[in-house]
């Protein structure tokens, strides 16, 4: 028994404290999936404990918030009503993200300057462009292309969309900057402020619904974590929720449905009127479909595109760059490997903060994902360090999530290669006899909670409207 004190009265602790320099003791805990866990869980890795006698007071929830960052979703625009809606439903409290910051820097060529600045004198940056396209800033470019999609979506939302996908869904950002004669550099310029550069081969279409669909507009984020949603919706239906359940394989009948799964004491199997399959496809890919899929859903399955996201995270002692550069928020920009920087929203109880040091997408993200977390923490380091030199003497620690390397999703978010919004989303969402399908995959808003949340009211509501057990839409296998 040791005795410590809180608030100036003993308290006595159920055995010894560790001397400081001893090995740790083994503990049990539960984690997220409400398994056990013991110090033999974790193995070859950095252990931070951090026990606090309640999440209920404002210090200790203050403790234990230092650790955390958002490794997933972090904002929500204006114009997604459905999660504003939800976050209203459950009475989550929101403040402004903010996204754009003149303040915020732009590192290029070795230079180092604001936002404000590279927009005032474009040509400093160091990108070779045609006579034409000098002086002018990479929104600006992009404007003077994309002005005339604008309008027309404004004036017929419906209508411009058609019009859009039927137009322009063959090409990729790449292919359309340089069909309106953009030069490579002026592709570079724009596609890198932006952090596009790692998107240019994907599809137009999708970059065109975040824009006019204003996407990046009066962004807003859940006070306290963007988990609050989802822990939210747990609370309402934790009596329904298994975890630690692994489906393996799918049946379905005429009567209904067969899920199949396995947990760590054995396999077992759930019989339902309908099923919503809300994986990603790329985990559905490897779950046995034991009454095959139609062709087209297995075509889809295969060939929707993932994309690729890998955070860094650091956290420091003082969020140096607000005293240092003013900066508040925002993003900074880069050619370096880390490629983008994003700054915590300001918590005025503490000095500390989490700085996404790194937030890749494609191809960038990949390299990162290979390696392991202490090289991955090293090298973005070494990155930071060349735009904010402090960083070294105020990191106390770091995380990283590579999406890629998730088990549970295999990618990031679906993000559609040229032409595959026309070929492949009539199947991605189909009904397939009683399974339906939901998640941000199953919806045109790709990598938004958005998505999520609109597919998942539609397969809801399918289901609702569906003819009751002995019916079955026949599953053929030329759709």
């Amino acid at each position: 028994m040791a005795t410590i004190t809180q608030r100036g009265t003993a308290v006595h602790t159920s055995g010894e404290l560790p001397a400081v320099g001893a090995a740790a003791p083994d503990f049990r805990l539960v984690d997220v999936a409400m398994k056990d866990v013991t110090l033999a869980s974790f193995a070859g890795k950095m252990k931070i404990l951090n026990i606090v006698p309640s999440l209920d007071t404002a210090v200790c929830a203050t403790s234990a918030r230092m650790f955390n960052a958002e490794a997933g979703g972090m904002r929500i625009p204006r114009a997604h009503d459905l999660t504003l809606r939800y976050c209203e439903l459950f009475d989550l409290p929101l403040r402004p993200f903010v996204m754009g910051n003149p303040k915020a820097l732009v590192h290029l060529g070795g230079q180092r300057m604001t936002r404000e600045e590279a927009d005032r004198e474009p040509d400093r940056l160091p990108y070779h462009l045609e006579s034409h396209e000098r002086g002018r800033t990479a929104d600006e470019l992009w404007e003077s292309s994309i002005g005339e999609l604008r309008v027309m979506v404004q004036d017929d939302w419906d209508t411009g969309w058609e019009v859009i996908v039927r137009d322009y869904d063959q090409y990729s950002l790449y292919e359309f900057l340089r069909f309106k004669g953009w030069s490579r550099g002026a592709i570079e310029y724009f596609t890198v402020l932006n952090f596009l550069e790692a998107d240019m081969h994907n599809s137009l279409v999708e970059i065109l619904r975040e824009d006019l669909g204003g996407a990046y507009v009066d962004m807003q984020e859940i006070a306290g974590g963007m988990d609050r949603l989802p822990n939210a919706f747990f609370g309402q239906l934790q009596d329904e929720v298994r975890f630690g359940a692994n489906v393996f394989a799918l049946d379905q009948d005429a009567d209904g449905v067969t899920v199949h799964f396995k947990t760590e004491s054995g396999r077992f199997s759930l019989r339902a009127d309908y099923g919503i399959v809300t994986v990603p496809f790329s985990v559905l890919r490897t779950i046995e479909t034991l009454t095959p899929f139609s062709a087209g859903k297995q075509r889809a399955i295969r060939q929707l595109n993932y994309h690729a996201s890998t955070k860094v995270l650091f956290q420091v002692r003082h969020r140096f760059w607000e005293d240092e550069d003013g900066i508040v928020g925002g993003g900074t920009v880069t050619e370096l490997p880390i490629r983008r920087m994003n700054y915590p929203t300001p918590d005025p109880s503490t000095t500390r903060g989490v700085l996404l040091a790194s937030y890749t997408w494609g191809q960038d993200a990949l390299q990162w994902g290979a390696m392991d977390e202490e090289t991955r923490q090293e090298e973005a380091l070494d990155d930071v360090a060349r735009i904010h030199p402090r960083i070294r003497e105020e990191y106390e620690g770091g995380a990283s999530h590579a999406w890629y390397s998730d088990r549970w999703a295999r990618g990031a978010f679906a993000l559609f290669a040229p032409e595959q919004q026309s070929d492949l989303q009539a199947d991605i969402v189909r009904p397939e006899g009683r399974y339906f399908f939901a998640g941000e995959h199953c919806s045109l808003y790709h990598a938004w909670i958005q998505g999520a949340l609109e597919s998942g009211i539609r397969a809801a509501r399918d289901i609702h409207e569906a003819p009751g057990p002995g019916w079955a839409e026949p599953v053929t296998a030329d759709r």
